[in-house]
């Protein structure tokens, strides 16, 4: 009898004594979330800069890479060299990479990459760049020499942007569904409306120094939605989050790191030109002397947002405060309507994509515009929709107004693109742009990039917002996440658990 109740008692006491603690690896994998699906995974091709924020720095590779503080530094290029008058840059290639099909990674990729991206047929969204390019030269494996038609003291940054990806030849043209780079991971998956996961390339030059195994990304675009995956731990990051109105929620819980970062976003009530009346400079003058900035940065970017009066925004070179040049005036604006010529009510359509500060954005715009005798007719439309109606090159141009935030820091010479969105052509422009990328010292193209940004607010080429400022949320041991977005990226290859 006491061997049995001894058996039990032992028994009971292994039951509830802790367990050893196993020896466990730091975890892996993570899951992040973004608010939009790329439309396809080749960001040499497309414009969202969605693909980007997979595939920049994480599949695809560039020549250099820019860094959280707007900084560039190596990549595939190991060092270059730039004339006096900045129009040649000599690269110093990295040796020893190769592409994820087992293809050497050299010159002859970098010469077909650029040259592809300047074709007539091409789509890249910064053709016009590839196009200035008078020549790419390979004069061995490891060296490529790219002569610029102007002086260009940002190359190195802008050939670290998605748009300079190095693709490999043979693989580029089903580069949108089965990605193929340099870079440490892969597709793994792709689940069409839900996720897309990404595996660290065991093959990867530098593998070790890769800390994440699996990257699983999830697209979520409703606010609350981002909200609710944050705080149930359903998602470990969410750069760019829609959750400003969270966000004390989010800084009182331990869990959680908060960070408000700056950008290089522009957020503009974009104007066609084409049509009738917006091609008159009072009717756009109109419609912003009918915008309230401050309601708008309060209403769409729940005040993470600073307001700006031009296609430029503060801390770039040469940055000039414009917003005084159109500033909100409902009367001005009703006497400039009917200067104009303008029978009121006059209805436009406005057509909206997904992201949050589109869509609520919208509503404010449609309320201060009727306040002056303007209708704003607005019609949501999902990204791809926009993409193809909206801001592709080639038409159909199908709008009246709309908004959007344009991410990419060194796109004036976006506005000197007959084919444009906004359809702004304007050879006085073109001309002053012309002379700043000619002008090698920094003094000098300051004072004419102050020029620029007061011209395009005179002739009102779009209703110009505000630069938003970016709210990242993330589990606290997660490390290696950026604060600042130079432009949009998440770099995989830096992010650990600590």
């Amino acid at each position: 009898m006491f061997r049995k109740l001894s058996i039990v008692a032992f028994a009971a006491a292994l039951v509830a004594a802790p367990l050893p603690v196993l020896a466990q690896g730091k975890k892996d994998s993570v899951v992040m979330a973004m608010a939009l699906e790329p439309p396809g995974l080749d960001p040499t091709i497309a414009a969202a800069a969605a693909i980007a924020e997979v595939t920049l720095y994480n599949i695809y590779e560039t020549l250099t890479k820019i860094n959280e503080d707007g900084s560039v530094s190596p990549l595939l290029a190991e060092s270059w060299t730039a004339s006096p008058d900045l129009k040649t840059y000599t690269f110093k290639l990295r040796k020893g990479v190769k592409f994820q099909n087992g293809e050497p990674f050299d010159s002859a990729a970098v010469k077909f990459s650029f040259e592809r991206n300047a074709i007539a047929t091409s789509t890249n969204k910064d053709k016009s760049l590839f196009q200035a390019f008078e020549k790419v030269d390979a004069p061995d494996g490891d060296t490529v020499v790219i002569t610029v038609k102007y002086s260009e003291p940002n190359l190195p940054f802008l050939l670290g942007q998605a748009s300079g990806s190095i693709v490999e030849p043979k693989s580029a043209a089903t580069n949108g569904t089965q990605p193929v780079g340099t870079g440490p991971y892969q597709l793994g998956a792709w689940a069409k409306g839900s996720s897309i996961t990404l595996t660290k390339w065991a093959d990867y030059r530098n593998a070790a120094a890769i800390k994440l195994s699996k990257v699983t990304i999830r697209f979520i675009s409703d606010p609350a939605a981002q909200t609710a995956a944050l705080l149930s731990g359903d998602v470990d990051a969410f750069p760019r989050v829609a959750a400003a109105r969270a966000i004390g929620q989010f800084k009182a819980d331990p869990r959680f790191n908060v960070m408000v970062g700056g950008s290089r976003a522009k957020t503009i009530v974009g104007i066609n030109e084409r049509k009738k009346p917006l091609d008159d400079v009072r009717v756009r003058r109109a419609i912003l002397a009918a915008i309230d900035r401050k309601a708008m940065v309060d209403g769409a970017a729940d005040g993470f947002g600073t307001p700006i009066g031009s296609f430029y925004v503060p801390g770039a070179l040469g940055f000039v405060d414009t917003t005084g040049i159109n500033p909100y005036d409902s009367e001005k604006a009703k006497k400039l309507l009917a200067e104009a010529g303008v029978t009121t009510p006059l209805e436009l359509s406005l057509k909206l994509p997904p992201p949050s500060y589109a869509r609520q954005g919208g509503e404010i715009l449609a309320a201060q515009l009727a306040k002056v005798g303007i209708i704003a007719k607005i019609e949501n439309v999902e990204w791809a929709q926009w993409l193809s109606q909206v801001f592709a090159g080639n038409g159909p141009h199908n709008f009246d107004l709309t908004i959007v935030s344009h991410v990419e820091p060194f796109d004036l010479v976006k506005i000197t693109e007959p084919d444009y969105y906004l359809g702004y052509n304007n050879e006085a422009f073109n001309a002053l742009y012309k002379q700043i990328v000619s002008t090698p010292d920094e003094a000098g193209r300051a004072k004419l990039l102050g020029d620029a940004q007061r011209m395009l607010a005179t002739d009102a080429v779009a209703g110009f917002l505000y630069q938003p400022q970016l709210i990242t949320i993330t589990n606290k041991k997660l490390k290696g996440v950026w604060k600042d977005v130079p432009q949009y990226e998440n770099d995989f290859s830096t992010w650990s658990w600590e």
